[in-house]
């Protein structure tokens, strides 16, 4: 006698999986195989002599370099910030959850104009900062400046979830038995974390190197100084150069999948470590 199953209100595996695989494969395979295409048709040969040259070494570096210390940064003010967020109540704590959002709501483009007007040297930060021999527009500290702008909600929205599940139990029977805040800060809190911030860390490095409209601006974009990645992109696009154009996404392309796939591994670890998996 076959057993009765009771029929779930959601879509079975099959119609699920394909509606999965035909939208991953619109918007996420359909593209990045176009690019490799075209970097195929192109030829390997002529793809590294596209790409072989200072003026796209330095802006990879400088956008994967900047990138890696706004991501930085933002997983440390982000955790900061995620925990005073969960943990305590003050007058003001819902603006200030709701602003965290902004860089989520606000267009790259005005961004990237407003930092401008407040760090350029006649700007209301930028001038404090030229009285100290400080230059922070047209600079790379303008480009940082706007990555940790648009990549610090991720690392707060990853980490806001996971610390409102962590028992306050835990931390309390830590103090019972004699343990320093530093210690169940170190072996309690953190390795519940690690998993989630390390998410964090690779979603705002891979939104910091893809960033385009909040930096235009403020970087001054001057070959082999302030010159990003996806700036020279659009240069080679104006020029008509699309081999050159797709050489250098591909390049990127590269570099940002074996960073992600060595953040990934670290997770991984992680999580085995921990008893997660």
């Amino acid at each position: 006698m076959r057993s009765f199953t009771p029929r779930s209100a959601l879509p079975g595996f099959g119609l699920s999986m394909g509606i999965t695989l035909a939208l991953l494969g619109l918007i996420v395979i359909l593209p990045i195989g176009a690019l490799l295409g075209k970097g195929l048709a192109f030829g390997p040969v002529p793809l590294w002599q596209a790409v072989h040259n200072e003026r796209t070494w330095a802006a990879l570096a400088l956008s994967f370099r900047l990138a890696a210390f706004a991501a930085l940064i933002n997983l440390i003010f982000g955790a900061v910030l995620a925990w005073i967020l969960v943990r305590y109540h003050f007058p003001g704590r819902r603006l200030i959850d709701a602003a965290v959002d902004l860089p989520f709501a606000l267009p790259t483009a005005v961004a990237g104009i407003a930092l401008t007007t407040l760090y350029a040297p006649n700007g209301a930060f930028g001038s404090l900062a030229k009285d100290f021999g400080l230059k922070i527009a047209y600079s790379q500290w303008g480009i940082l400046i706007a990555l940790v702008f648009v990549g610090l909600p991720f690392v707060t929205r990853t980490l806001q979830p996971v610390m409102e599940e962590i028992d306050r139990e835990v931390e309390e029977a830590s103090a019972t038995l004699g343990a320093s805040r530093a210690y169940t800060i170190r072996r309690i809190i953190l390795p519940m974390l690690t998993p989630a911030a390390m998410t964090g860390f690779a979603l705002s490095l891979a939104r910091g190197v893809g960033e385009y409209g909040s930096v235009i601006f403020i970087a001054g974009n001057i070959p082999l100084k302030t010159e990003i990645a996806p700036l020279l992109i659009v240069i080679r696009l104006e020029e008509f150069n699309y081999d050159g154009a797709a050489a250098i996404g591909i390049a990127m392309l590269f570099i940002s999948f074996a960073l992600l796939l060595a953040l990934n591994l670290v997770q991984i670890w992680t999580r085995r470590r921990i008893g997660l998996v």
